[in-house]
């Protein structure tokens, strides 16, 4: 071989040995970092596994071409501000919050430019998350849980479940996490469908835990004859210890998501949050294609469920109505 063939097989055999090299360098080019902040991943593993499942289906497969950075407060939020400038320091190509409007404040006090993509908040415009639903502006977009409307369908379905109740508890944390008008708007939504229906509402509040059975024990004075609880952070992380408060005062309760029910809670009307966190994935895909955040429009609830635990309902001697059963997206026996 002389001196010329020499170097045409030598520039043939580095080109050979260069193509693995550039495509692992481009396939490791391609895997992009996620920050995922949560209150407490531990009071709903689903709706992770929903979100992961979301990305999948667009092709995103965790530990191939995308890495989470998880951040849990394990239900200390007071923690959150810190593990989300944790987040901002890894330069995590963005970051999603799993749930809840203080989760997604403590993420935008970090960082101004870094994409937020929430799910599951109260009023993302009064919370000051957005400027508004059609134009969040800013580095914050995402899916919002915005529907006090359903407050007069719960109301409606527990009449439905328990024939002739006359006097319905409302349990309610003020604040709640969700804005004041959302709070508002959830009480007048109540008031309203309450006279539509011919029941007498009794508000019980509970700024916190430590409230729950002196507010129960409101609700069996009065002779509350059913109860319906309005959906707030706490409230919802609180869901055993309400559905065993209920179950101790024989209240027939209709709740705002159906993790209550799955915890023995008698009966949901909600949005489907899995379907939520789903659906967030899309968020994170345009963002990562170039779409801007505040470009993308918030989106509300589209898919809604109605569970019935019907073994809760014989413990309490209830029979329900079979057009009721009919209804329901699932039964649980």
């Amino acid at each position: 071989m002389n001196r010329v063939q020499r170097r045409q097989w030598l520039i043939a055999a580095g080109a050979l040995l260069a193509k693995p090299l550039d495509a692992d360098a481009r396939q490791a080019a391609k895997v992009v970092r996620i920050g995922y902040l949560s209150a407490n991943l531990a009071s709903g593993p689903h709706l992770r596994d929903a979100f992961l499942q979301g990305l999948r289906d667009l092709g995103y497969v965790e530990g191939r071409n995308v890495v989470f950075e998880y951040r849990d407060a394990q239900g200390k939020r007071e923690r959150l501000p810190a593990l989300a400038a944790e987040l901002v320091a890894l330069k995590v190509a963005l970051i999603f919050v799993g749930g809840g409007t203080r989760v997604t404040l403590a993420a935008m006090e970090a960082t101004k430019t870094l994409p937020i993509v929430f799910t599951d908040v109260g009023d993302p415009v009064e919370s000051g998350l957005v400027t508004s639903l059609a134009r969040p502006g800013g580095n914050v977009t995402g899916l919002s849980i915005l529907s006090p409307e359903l407050v007069g369908k719960r109301l409606e379905l527990l009449t439905q479940a328990v024939p002739g109740v006359s006097h319905v508890a409302v349990f309610w944390q003020p604040g709640g996490g969700l804005g004041e008008r959302t709070g508002k708007d959830m009480l007048k939504g109540a008031e309203v469908a309450a006279r539509a229906l011919g029941v007498r509402l009794q508000f019980v509040e509970a700024r916190g835990s430590a409230d729950f059975d002196r507010a129960f024990s409101d609700m069996t004075r009065a002779r509350a004859g059913a109860l319906t609880v309005l959906p707030s952070p706490m409230l919802n992380n609180e869901r055993r210890r309400i559905v065993d408060l209920a179950a101790k005062n024989r209240l027939p309760a209709v709740y705002p998501l159906r993790v209550f029910v799955d915890v023995g809670g008698l009966m949901s009307y909600g949005a489907n949050l899995a379907d939520m966190f789903r659906r967030a994935a899309t968020y994170v895909d345009k963002i990562l294609k170039g779409a801007k955040p505040g470009d993308l429009p918030v989106e509300q609830p589209t898919k809604f469920e109605q569970v019935i635990n019907l073994k809760t309902a014989k413990t309490l001697g209830l029979s329900i109505p079979q057009s009721l059963v009919a209804r329901a997206d699932q039964i649980i026996e």
